[in-house]
């Protein structure tokens, strides 16, 4: 995957992760077995098993985006100059 200059996904693609990340909660919900869920969202089964864990220890809302992994420039350097 290529990520655009500055590094992350693009907020489109945050956006339909996200969204894979909450279908899955709501199969999780129905007991579904993660290697079919994996297969339905086109996922791989380790990462529908780290959702899985996540939404065990905080629910589906602890499957939305954090947002940008890192903080821009400026603003890193004002916060830590």
């Amino acid at each position: 995957m290529r990520y655009p200059q500055g590094g992350g996904l693009t907020a489109e693609r945050q956006v339909f992760r996200e969204g894979l990340r909450l279908q899955a909660a709501e199969r999780f919900a129905r007991g579904e077995v993660s290697a079919l869920i994996a297969k339905d969202l086109r996922a791989s089964v380790r990462s529908v098993q780290r959702w899985r864990q996540t939404w065990n220890e905080g629910g589906p809302r602890a499957l939305r985006s954090q947002g940008p992994a890192s903080l821009p420039r400026l603003i890193n350097f004002i916060i830590n100059p």
